[in-house]
């Protein structure tokens, strides 16, 4: 936790083990990703396929996934431990965590034995890369609204369709196609249907999207153009069942937004408390300014309160007792304060925290987006709304 806060780690997270393994995935990161390899994933727009694999030989892929099926047997205090490491090291565009602790888990969860174990080796081994194709031109928040379908001929299913937005889009090779399988029955007729991309007739990438921020992360266009799969690749082994498995995984996916959004508020004001005692203007430091020390007052009594809210979320999570509008509370509200406080620490940062080369700046960029994924936060409020 960041000296700026001085907030206790929720009580999980505290045990002797997970801290172990935090000061492991710090070095690794520390090793693997400095900031000279970070800016050339910006510049290429893509994280190398090498690091997926230094990550996999070094057991972060599939955490929480048990060893029987090739995952490393840990639980989803691993998973914060990678995502708050990743923020905390500014590895920006690393689609680690969506491969870990979304992809992963629909499978787990929702497969068939059998599913379990063809995909989630490969997903631990890194012989797969994960994604999930859900936005489309016309549908984003609306699930409902989805237009691809994967229609069963035979034995196998013809999938039809284009998707965008999606995160790993130009390295996945193994994606779960969020599809129709009976367009008759609307939400009840969604299936979730996976892709082994290598080789796949009919499959194409289209462009890696050229983003506000988030530049090292391959996020693309993808389009399924009669693309045949084994009838045995719907998830779960039967039909119309795809809707409830997304609703039951979103929860989880919000809670990862709202973590990633703490962690980059904490760095975010170690940054600026570091570069206000340093800086100096009119004979004085920054920090010495009023201004100054209330501006960041203010921040760290916000953060404070949010890091509290996120450690009863990460609790309650691990015992089974997140419900989907607390959820959406927690990612709605911290991304709407990362954005707060990283738009008020750049101020302090004068004209510095305008040019790219600084990290503040691209913390205000990279944030902006996690007020639309995983649901907009005005999707979230209707969500909490229906519980009022």
């Amino acid at each position: 936790m960041p000296a700026a806060l001085q907030v206790e780690r929720a009580p999980s997270l505290a045990e002797e083990d997970i801290v172990i393994f935090e000061d492991a995935v710090a070095r690794f990161f520390t090793d693997h990703a400095p900031e000279s390899r970070v800016a050339k994933w910006r510049e290429d727009g893509v994280v190398e396929r090498a690091m997926w694999n230094e990550a996999a030989e070094a057991g972060l892929a599939c955490l929480s996934i048990p060893e029987e099926y090739g995952g490393m047997g840990g639980d989803y205090r691993h998973e914060v431990i990678l995502m708050e490491q990743m923020g905390a090291k500014g590895v920006d565009g690393f689609g680690l965590s969506l491969h870990n602790s979304i992809v992963a888990p629909y499978i787990f969860h929702y497969g068939t034995e059998e599913q379990r174990r063809r995909w989630l080796p490969g997903l631990a081994d890194g012989t797969f890369v994960g994604g999930i194709a859900m936005t489309e031109p016309g549908a984003g928040s609306d699930l409902q609204g989805i237009k691809s379908t994967a229609i069963l001929t035979g034995n196998e299913y013809v999938i039809n369709g284009s998707k965008t937005f999606i995160t790993n889009g130009q390295t996945a090779n193994l994606i779960i196609v969020v599809a129709k399988t009976d367009p008759s029955q609307g939400a009840r007729g969604t299936s979730l249907v996976l892709v082994e991309t290598d080789g796949a007739a009919g499959f194409e990438r289209g462009r890696n999207l050229d983003k506000l921020g988030m530049e090292a992360a391959d996020t693309s266009e993808l389009f399924f153009n009669d693309v045949r799969v084994p009838a045995a690749n719907v998830l779960g082994g039967d039909e119309g069942q795809g809707f409830f498995q997304l609703m039951g995984q979103l929860p989880q996916e919000r809670l990862n937004i709202a973590i990633q959004g703490m962690a980059t508020i904490e760095r975010a004001l170690e940054l600026t408390i570091d570069y206000v005692k340093q800086r100096k203007a009119f004979g004085k430091a920054i920090i010495d300014f009023q201004n100054t020390q209330f501006v960041l007052a203010e921040c760290k009594t916000e953060a404070t309160i949010a890091r509290v809210f996120v450690n009863d979320c990460i609790e309650k999570h691990l015992k089974g007792k997140l419900d989907a509008a607390t959820a959406s509370m927690a990612k709605y509200w911290v991304t709407d304060l990362e954005n707060k406080i990283i738009d008020r620490c750049l101020q302090l940062y004068g004209g510095f925290g305008y040019m790219a080369e600084y990290p503040i700046a691209r913390m205000y960029r990279d944030s902006r987006v996690q007020r639309i994924y995983g649901g907009t936060n005005e999707i979230m409020k209707v969500l909490i709304a229906r519980t009022l």
